[in-house]
């Protein structure tokens, strides 16, 4: 088998070792007496609300509205799939988070309130607390996007501009919370996952206020006043109204990244698993395994080829130039460079939503020979890099890997074949 399938034979594993049809029906819980209110958000939210519904006993009441980015619906009956704006919030998702928290607050004791959630949620449920506008949330996400900022910071700022995240859709309700989540953060912590719409928020408005200083983001005075009179103060862990909360990850990165080691060995690969939180600088995390496949390549150690590195987690990338590209094109390109075309190393790198930043592939593959190729087509890495133009230079390699919306969200995933 060509270097190629292996790396994509290993991200179809990975996808499907995360998809929502198959991980949601395990983890149902029993109905209650009665009815069940379905509410969610992300890029798996659809596709979890075909499964509850696929589910779901017959004679038990069922009703709710889910949210995802345009593109990522799925059928359904009984839930109401509504498409909205991501990574940057828009009318539409306003209006259906209203909409959710007035259906929440009419809930009884005796039902149920039955959350499904995923990576994306933060921008979907984006019903801005009292005295925030949705242009003027929009104008911070957007700097926020290209800052360098790690997600936790994003969202400890998106939380307190919002009316339903860091714990408020849950404090809405009356009746008892169970929420499903699929993971696409770092440490599968709850209060971070769609920025914890049914989690307890540790975070405050100085925190917040300390995020929009270190990374120098713009904000209106109005928003300014209302984050320093606490006026979008969350509720904090310990807090009564989390008493009948229960939130369940039940999908991850680790799930994905033991899918894939399993698929390697199956090919007499040996897999090596450097973790699923990976995060800092897309471009120096590059550096740091270039210099590992070196290693293993030219000296056994600490394994004898053939080996696959296997990771996830979340990089981030500093925006400095006006090219395209998302992370793990960028993550790539710098692997590229540093590599400078070392025979028998090969990388793949994914997000397994099937986006990669905002373009219409969901990463890429690199090769021994991508540089050459680079070279004939007249491409500068190096400039490309500069510019943050990553999706450029595989897009004319005819390397991008276009997946569309998968549908699911496990965060990054990146494998680097040494043979």
């Amino acid at each position: 088998m060509a270097a190629r399938e292996w790396l994509l034979g290993s991200f179809q594993t990975a996808l499907a070792a995360a998809n929502p049809l198959k991980i949601v029906p395990v983890h149902l819980p029993e109905p209650p007496k009665g009815n069940t209110l379905v509410v969610g958000a992300g890029k798996a939210a659809a596709v979890m609300a075909h499964a509850v519904e696929t589910c779901w006993p017959m004679n038990a009441e069922l009703e709710g509205m889910v949210l995802t980015p345009y593109g990522h619906s799925a059928p359904t009956q009984k839930i109401v799939v509504i498409e909205a704006g991501h990574p940057l919030p828009d009318r539409q998702g306003e209006l259906a988070a209203q909409a959710m928290l007035e259906s929440i607050r009419l809930l009884k004791p005796e039902d149920m309130l039955l959350g499904l959630f995923s990576g994306g949620g933060s921008s979907l449920l984006c019903a801005p607390v009292a005295g925030v506008t949705l242009k003027e949330l929009t104008a911070i996400t957007q700097q926020l996007l290209r800052s360098g900022a790690t997600i936790q910071e994003i969202n400890t700022v998106r939380k307190h501009l919002s009316s339903v995240l860091g714990g408020r859709l849950a404090a809405a309700s009356r009746a008892p919370v169970y929420s499903l989540i699929i993971s696409d953060v770092t440490d599968n912590d709850p209060a971070q996952i769609a920025s914890g719409p049914c989690a307890p928020d540790p975070t405050t408005c100085q925190d917040a206020l300390a995020v929009i200083e270190r990374y120098a983001i713009r904000i209106s005075a109005q928003i300014e006043q209302v984050l320093r009179a606490g006026n979008g103060e969350t509720p904090k862990p310990g807090d009564p109204v989390f008493r009948n909360v229960r939130n369940r990850i039940i999908a991850s990165a680790h799930q994905s990244l033991t899918a894939a080691a399993q698929y390697y060995r199956s090919q007499r690969i040996t897999p090596l698993i450097l973790g699923d939180s990976v995060t800092g600088e897309a471009r120096e995390i590059a550096k740091v395994y270039a210099a590992l496949a070196r290693e293993i390549r030219h000296y056994n150690h600490p394994y004898k080829p053939p080996v696959a590195l296997i990771s996830g987690g979340e990089t981030t990338v500093t925006v400095k130039g006006d090219g395209q590209g998302g992370r793990n094109s960028e993550f790539l390109l710098s692997l590229a460079i540093a590599l400078d075309g070392l025979e028998n190393v090969y990388a793949l790198a994914c997000d397994t939503d099937g986006i990669d930043g905002t373009v219409a592939s969901a990463g890429a593959i690199l090769t021994p020979d991508s540089l050459l190729r680079a070279q004939q087509l007249e491409l500068n890495p190096t400039a490309l890099l500069a510019n943050n133009d990553s999706y450029t230079f595989f897009r004319h390699l005819n390397d991008l890997v276009t997946t569309g919306p998968t549908r699911t969200n496990v965060n990054d995933f990146r494998v680097i074949l040494v043979l």
